[in-house]
């Protein structure tokens, strides 16, 4: 490929997450397309951060290190105490599928079924379940719920902790149903976690997408390069500027550019290029090239609150003397059989509860973590404990993605206006008083030495709301903030094109127009694989055209 002609594609696709990995596989299938993937941040195939992403424990080195990790955090708001919230993002090829906790969920039926209620035809949970089978290769075996020749491997944990089983002693005394697939025609009750991961490995979206591709010549990627704006020629988009080793410069596109940046950094890239809401835009003087008063809007995550208890050394991971030995020898486990600690993903069991056992779907997201672990401020804990993380799974409030400044290199400000809604806050007490229960059961009783975290003298209701406004954190499952839909939020319409403008599409979880019930990972993969086909079928039905590089700006 000559100079000049690798600067013109046919697709461009910004950011190497979950979405953009299927993306580049499935567009360059064709070996006549040429596509063109951007990372801001750099590949995964390096020593570093290869080891740390290969090795699920390398969790622990990843979820705060900002060479891998955007480091975004959601603004101190008055409704969430005032202190600031990590929301951290993948920085890395693979983007947050090589930075998370490798739990593999994909929601509830209802969920998508609402979608399309809402007027997002093709996106109902019938219709979207075979883009879920396509991916996967769930290791367990096929069934009508599962797929085996997808590239994403999905398996069950190697070396779940002591603590699984005493949870699912402990929810079978509170009457909870065991429930051994959260992805099969049930997700309520409790249970263990299947993993994005192959023979003890992480399987990020990268590992299972980008690097089968890497050997297709009409495949280029480019690391380390920081996008800076879309670039329009009237209405319709016609490329993307970028910066790479402090040079800028301009990549065209053919066909279309997708933003697969993610719910923080989509909306971010279209404010930027001038396309949102005319006030957000004046106030940073960029002119307003295209007016959608949406982005950046209906903004939502997982709010999450998370109890600790004190446990017998044997019940959890930890830094102490008895704690030692499996500490010591679990590098030998995982290198001769990918076997012991290090293949856990520190979030191996939960559940899915309702509250109100009228409500149509699970209200509530538990998971138990062998270890005491909060947000990601913490990484090997002293002492031995485990944590119970309590989510509510559709909350009410609403938050926004905002500019901090036209400057591309500075990060947005994200304002999640948590506990904004009532509900959410009667949900998450509600939530924190039943894994009081859970604990209080004999199976944990037995094993646990008391309440670390928020405490036995947090009693009252106004104890418990102001301890969680102190302490809230999430699961960190941004969406929403360019929403799919029909009204005057909505920034993508059903088939993922911005609204009003040619040549552009968002395709990640920010154009969910509502949470699912669970991790977000399966369904950002779900919206790239969808994404393809309606890319693939657009091409079909029309052909492209070279754009006009002096009129594209």
């Amino acid at each position: 490929m000559s100079e000049n002609a690798a600067q013109t594609f046919d697709y461009i696709v910004v950011g190497a997450g979950s979405a953009g990995c299927v993306l580049a596989n499935r567009l360059s299938a064709d070996p006549k397309v040429q596509v063109c993937l951007i990372e801001a941040g750099p590949s995964d195939r390096t020593l570093l951060p290869g080891a740390y992403i290969r090795t699920p424990a390398g969790i622990i080195r990843l979820i705060a290190n900002p060479r891998w990790n955007w480091m975004h955090q959601f603004s101190p708001q008055a409704s969430s105490g005032d202190v600031p919230i990590p929301c951290p993002r993948g920085r890395v090829w693979g983007g947050s599928s090589a930075i998370n906790g490798m739990i593999y969920i994909r929601g509830h039926r209802r969920d998508y079924d609402q979608w399309a209620a809402a007027g997002n035809q093709g996106w109902s949970h019938d219709e979207l379940l075979p883009y879920f089978k396509r991916s996967e290769h769930f290791e367990p075996g096929a069934s009508p719920w599962h797929g085996q020749h997808g590239e994403l491997n999905v398996a069950e944990q190697r070396s779940p902790s002591p603590v699984n089983g005493v949870f699912f002693e402990a929810a079978t005394e509170l009457g909870w149903s065991y429930n051994p697939d959260f992805n099969g025609p049930e997700q309520e009750g409790f249970g263990p976690f299947h993993v994005t991961q192959i023979n003890g490995e992480r399987c990020s979206a990268a590992r299972a997408f980008l690097h089968p591709a890497l050997q297709r010549q009409n495949l280029k990627v480019l690391s380390s390069t920081l996008t800076h704006r879309v670039l329009l020629q009237g209405n319709r988009a016609c490329g993307v500027e970028v910066s790479q080793d402090g040079q800028v410069r301009q990549l065209l596109a053919r066909r279309e550019v997708i933003l697969s940046a993610g719910a923080i950094n989509s909306p971010q890239l279209l404010l930027l290029s001038g396309i949102g809401p005319a006030e957000e835009l004046q106030r940073h003087g960029i002119n307003q090239r295209h007016a959608l008063p949406g982005v950046g809007q209906n903004l939502q995550d997982h709010p999450d609150i998370v109890l600790m208890y004190r446990s017998d050394p044997r019940l959890s991971y930890g830094l102490s003397a008895k704690g030692l030995l499996p500490l010591a020898r679990s590098p030998w486990q995982y290198l001769t059989r990918r076997q012991g600690p290090l293949t856990s993903n520190t979030v191996e069991s939960g559940a899915f509860l309702r509250l109100d056992p009228d409500s149509p779907v699970p209200e509530l997201g538990l998971i138990v973590a062998p270890a005491l672990k909060n947000q990601p401020q913490r990484l090997v804990p002293v002492g031995h404990g485990i944590s119970l993380h309590v989510a509510v799974m559709h909350p009410q409030s609403r938050g926004r993605v905002r500019l901090n400044s036209a400057d591309p290199h500075d990060k947005p400000r994200v304002e999640a206006n948590f506990l904004s809604h009532p509900e959410d806050m009667r949900k998450l007490v509600a939530g924190l008083r039943l894994v009081r229960q859970l604990a209080a059961t004999r199976a944990f009783a037995l094993r646990l030495q008391g309440e670390l975290v928020p405490g036995p003298q947090v009693q009252s209701q106004d104890q418990v709301e102001q301890w969680i406004r102190q302490h809230l954190g999430t699961v960190f499952h941004p969406v929403g903030s360019c929403k799919m839909g029909h009204d005057e939020q909505a920034v993508v319409d059903d088939q993922l094109r911005v609204h009003g403008l040619q040549g552009l599409r968002v395709a990640d979880a920010s154009i969910m127009p509502s949470l699912i019930t669970g991790n977000t990972n399966a369904a950002a993969i779900m919206i790239g694989e969808k994404a393809a086909d309606l890319l693939l079928e657009a091409a079909q039905a029309q052909p492209c055209a070279p754009p006009q590089h002096e009129a594209c700006a």
